[in-house]
This record gives C-alpha cells, sequence and structure tokens, in this order.
C-alpha cells in the first residue's frame, strides 16, 4: 500500500460525485432530484466517516496499515458532508434562512446532522499539518469529537428515515462494531 500516493485517495473520493453528476446529466437521478442528490451525498458522506473509522481496527487486528490516508478519507468524507449540507441549504431551502430554522425545529433529526457538521469542522480546519504541529497532543484530543460527530450522523440517517430500513440497522451496528473494538484492551 505504500506505494498508493495519498492524493490518489482525494482523487478517488472523487468517483461518487462523477457517478452522482452522471445521474443527474443523464436524467437517472430520479423524480425528486434534489431529495435523492441530498440523500446520495449524506450516505457517501457517512461510507467515508466508516472508512476513516475502521482504519485504527484494520491495523490493530489485522496488521493493514492504512494510517497514511486516514487524513484524506477524512477529509473526503467532510467534503460530502458539506456538499449534503450545501445542497439542503441551497437547493432544497433555496437559501431562504427562515424556511431553513423552520425546517430545522419541523424535522428535529436536522439538529443531528448540523452538530454533526458542527464537530467535524474543527476537525477539517485542523487537519493540515501546520495545526498538528501547533496543537500538539491536544490535536488528538480534539480529533477525538470524530465519535460523537459520527454517533450523531447515524441518528440523523436513522431519523430520517419513516421506517427504519435493515441497511439503517446495518449502520447502527457497524458503529457499534467499531467502538467495540477500540474498547478491546490491548495487550502488551
Amino acid at each position: 500500500m505504500r506505494k498508493v500516493p495519498v492524493g490518489a485517495v482525494y482523487l478517488a473520493g472523487l468517483a461518487p460525485l462523477g457517478w452522482i453528476v452522471w445521474l443527474v446529466v443523464s436524467g437517472g437521478i430520479g423524480v425528486d432530484p434534489v431529495k435523492e442528490i441530498e440523500h446520495r451525498l449524506g450516505k457517501i458522506a457517512l461510507w467515508f466517516l466508516f472508512g476513516g473509522l475502521t482504519i485504527t481496527p484494520l491495523r490493530r487486528f489485522l496488521r493493514v496499515d492504512l494510517m497514511r490516508y486516514r487524513r484524506a478519507v477524512g477529509l473526503v468524507a467532510f467534503f460530502y458532508v458539506g456538499l449534503h449540507v450545501l445542497v439542503w441549504l441551497v437547493l432544497d431551502m433555496g437559501m431562504l434562512w427562515a424556511q431553513a430554522l423552520g425546517d430545522l425545529v419541523r424535522r428535529p433529526y436536522l439538529i443531528f446532522g448540523v452538530a454533526a457538521l458542527l464537530l467535524l469542522l474543527p476537525l477539517a480546519l485542523t487537519s493540515n499539518t501546520a495545526s498538528i504541529r501547533r496543537l500538539g497532543r491536544n490535536w488528538r484530543r480534539l480529533h477525538l469529537l470524530v465519535y460523537p460527530a459520527v454517533a450523531l450522523a447515524v441518528v440523523h440517517y436513522l431519523w430520517q428515515m419513516k421506517v427504519v430500513q435493515p441497511q439503517g440497522w446495518l449502520w447502527l451496528a457497524g458503529f457499534g462494531v467499531l467502538m467495540a473494538l477500540r474498547a478491546v484492551p490491548r495487550r502488551r
């Protein structure tokens, strides 16, 4: 894996966006394109968030070291979270802030999504070499916010369903497994 440059992660991270653009251009996005784009971007963000959380257990339990790609995976995840929110604000709400605030009140699961975004924002802003050096040990502490952020994102995803589909429960179970793996004591 050492031969794969980190930049390849960023490039590969654009593939799902390219697919969404293709669906929009070809007319295959569905009858409610804004909702479909919004949901697809949110689900892609979840995939990348989970990908980032999976890197440490892979190294610890399977000796697969992808740590050099973790920052890139996290930033790609944040990119999709940002696009997800941007589509909601611009295409769904039409930049009408009062309507967006009313939507937050009517659909409380949106608050969980916004909270996840707010927790991920400082992580994205400090995911550069200068911030890592400047923050020192505090950088690792700050980046522990990823766990509650992903938990909030999973709750946001589950709650937005009228009836929780089996894949919703799989996301919850997957998050539980990833957290349980972190609780396994290390052997000396």
